[in-house]
């Protein structure tokens, strides 16, 4: 199988961190379990100035390289790539984080993996988006073809559901309980465990 996996929030931690650095910078109190909304300038009542601060902070290599692997998560790929799949790691992260990413999936000994960036979030022509030379656009990235994707955040999902049929899980998080099961193929994993169990009946 070709398998899509997200990195953040379904590979690693990255939103328990941004709530602590919420919390450093601004004194944000929000935790996990209450960030409701993926958009962050909501999610935790900033302004756009506070957001491209809390972003900038929240993309420094050593911020990256600290994250924790969600469980399971790096066994499940791992086992995956050694059975014979075709894994790619689909992040909306920009491409200027690509080094840093890179060190983390070979610090977890996933190096094998490749790693691919696509303007999720239309960031392109955001005042700090200064490197997308290598990002796919979300047109280009629609013209690939997966069997599974594992993805939490809305948009990316909904543009999931509007590409050729492929099995899709929404890998649970607090601010995607309200997203439906947009089509039959979708289907909903609350951790790794779920999602090896999904995968082992394909």
């Amino acid at each position: 199988m070709r398998i899509y996996v997200d990195f953040d929030d379904v590979l690693c931690e990255t939103a328990r961190e941004l709530s602590r650095l919420a919390q450093e910078l601004y004194g944000c109190r929000v935790p996990y379990e209450s960030i409701r909304a993926f958009n962050l300038r909501e999610a935790f009542g900033l302004d756009e100035t506070r957001y491209l601060r809390l972003m900038r902070a929240a993309h420094e290599t050593e911020r990256l390289l600290a994250l924790e692997p969600t469980p399971g998560a790096v066994a499940t790929l791992a086992g995956w790539a050694a059975d014979g799949h075709t894994v790619e790691i689909v992040t909306g992260r920009p491409y200027a984080t690509h080094a840093a990413s890179a060190r983390w999936l070979r610090h977890h000994g996933l190096d094998g993996i490749p790693l691919v960036h696509v303007d999720k979030y239309n960031r392109e022509l955001a005042p700090e988006a200064d490197d997308w030379s290598r990002a796919l656009t979300r047109d280009e990235f629609a013209t690939r073809r997966y069997d599974l994707a594992v993805e939490d955040a809305p948009v990316a999902l909904e543009q999931l559901a509007a590409m050729p049929p492929c099995r899709v899980i929404i890998f649970d998080r607090p601010w995607n309980r309200g997203v439906p099961l947009l089509t039959a193929h979708f289907t909903r994993c609350h951790d790794w465990v779920a999602v090896e169990q999904v995968v082992a009946r394909l």
